[in-house]
């Protein structure tokens, strides 16, 4: 099932430190928590310098959407985030702390838990008229940049407008309209049971 997302109707939940805030877009399974979610996609506040949560056991990626970036210190190691080289994939488990560059930071998050699923990110630079297809258990696009967005196929028509989001189903297949923006691509795969054998 498609299911739009408008950022208009979301909340950001301010950090408990004051350092920032985040807006959850999208969390699965729905109504999971911080203790339970499987996958979880979000945009961050983040106003000034400080300490990241500790996530074990999930694997996060983290890309510039407004600002000027910052640089994360990630267990030691300082990686610069920028306009020109934006993102940044990290275990949650490591000790990270961003300190701002000229002033505050909008950042894209995405989290999964490791021994259920994993995620892919992307970024698509959109110019005119362009076709997509969703080809992981859950696809999530994120209108980053641009004034609108029209998705569309024989089955329904969906309009973005900037941060907006839609999840959309697996194996369909879309037509982009929009002028110039890009889009954010989170992609969801959950990890195959494997056939359990018994032996005599």
């Amino acid at each position: 099932m498609t299911v739009l997302i408008p950022f208009a109707s979301l909340s950001p939940v301010p950090w408990k430190n004051g350092g920032g805030s985040t807006t959850e877009i999208a969390i699965g399974p729905p109504e999971s928590g911080f203790e339970d979610f499987e996958w979880r996609v979000s945009l961050a506040t983040i106003e000034k310098d400080g300490a990241f949560s500790l996530f074990p056991g999930v694997d996060r990626t983290l890309a510039l959407v407004e600002g000027h970036g910052m640089t994360l210190d990630i267990d030691g190691d300082p990686i610069l985030i920028t306009d020109g080289d934006p993102v940044v994939a990290f275990d949650g488990s490591s000790n990270v702390t961003a300190k701002l560059s000229r002033g505050g930071s909008t950042d894209f998050n995405v989290m999964t838990r490791s021994d259920i699923c994993y995620h892919t990110f992307g970024r698509r630079r959109l110019s005119g008229d362009s076709t997509f297809v969703a080809r992981a258990d859950v696809t999530v696009l994120f209108l980053a940049e641009g004034d609108t967005l029209e998705l569309s196929n024989e089955k329904e028509r969906i309009g973005l407008v900037r941060f907006d989001a839609v999840v959309l189903e697996a194996g369909s297949r879309w037509k982009l309209e929009a002028g110039q923006g890009m889009i954010y691509i989170v992609d969801v795969w959950y990890h195959e049971e494997e056939d359990e054998e018994s032996y005599e």
